[in-house]
């Protein structure tokens, strides 16, 4: 099938015991590239270890808007020195989360701006996080792209069609994780309907938010395949195109990844 899920954070405790069974059964069910993302720059050198002992895994580098308070500040350059090493190949996760606000706003919003000018300057794509805070992350788009365009991409997306289409406007894509399988996720599944395929992208989030049928279980990478088999009976199309399509579609944006 040849999938690519392209948010997933295997350096949670959740995968310390069988991560290599994880990624075993991955590339079982067709997942056959990840990448695993940056959330404490504290962190960073444990993620980049993992991406480095496993040939299909990369990493971002970034610290997710929970974090920003309790994590040091880092600034551009930090971001784009980090981002040289060839498995880094991403910027974030950054953003706004105003559900928790587990950090202040201000802050929230100055990383993520900060994410943005090392994206724009590295030309690697920012993966944005967005939760409550439509509004405001559309006000920030728009600005920062008014100074220069930028790569990147609404990952774990459950936002509004109007967040989805400003964001294709600016240039971004659209991840979908195991939410749109949800009951309750009818208005996501509209809104999977009008983005177009070449937009796209999959993503599982896990140990998080693993999809129907594997509800309540800890997600993994494997289960990205029950994702893009909920996007093509959205959109009407043969699993195997979405597939290549979303797979397309990330190593489009994310220009340091290579096919193995």
């Amino acid at each position: 099938m040849g999938l690519v899920d392209s948010h997933c954070h295997l350096d949670f405790p959740d995968f310390e015991n069988d991560l290599e069974a994880v990624i075993h059964r991955a590339g079982e069910a067709g997942v056959d590239y990840m990448v695993t993302i940056c959330t404490h720059v504290t962190r960073f050198d444990r993620v980049l270890a993992l991406a480095k002992q496993f040939q299909n895994v990369w990493c971002s580098v970034g610290i997710h808007p929970h974090n920003v308070e309790a994590e040091p500040e880092i600034s551009t350059e930090q971001l784009i020195s980090i981002s040289k090493h060839p498995k880094v190949v991403a910027i974030g996760e950054t953003g706004l989360d105003f559900y928790y606000n587990n950090s202040k706003r201000d802050r929230q919003e100055s990383q993520f701006r900060t994410h943005i000018r090392a994206a724009r300057a590295t030309g690697l794509p920012i993966i944005i996080h967005t939760r409550d805070a439509d509004a405001d992350t559309i006000r920030i788009l728009r600005d920062e792209h008014d100074k220069g365009s930028f790569p990147g991409l609404i990952h774990c997306f459950s936002s509004s069609l109007k967040m989805a289409k400003v964001a294709i406007d600016l240039g971004l894509y659209i991840s979908i994780s195991g939410i749109v399988t949800f009951k309750n996720a009818s208005d996501l599944r509209n809104t999977v309907k009008d983005v177009p395929l070449e937009r796209l992208l999959v993503e599982t989030d896990s140990p998080y938010l693993a999809p129907v049928p594997e509800r309540g279980k800890r997600n993994e990478p494997a289960f990205t395949a029950h994702t893009a088999k909920a996007i093509a009976a959205i959109k009407g199309l043969d699993n195997g195109i979405v597939a290549k399509e979303t797979t397309n579609n990330f190593f489009r944006l994310f220009t340091k990844t290579v096919r193995l």
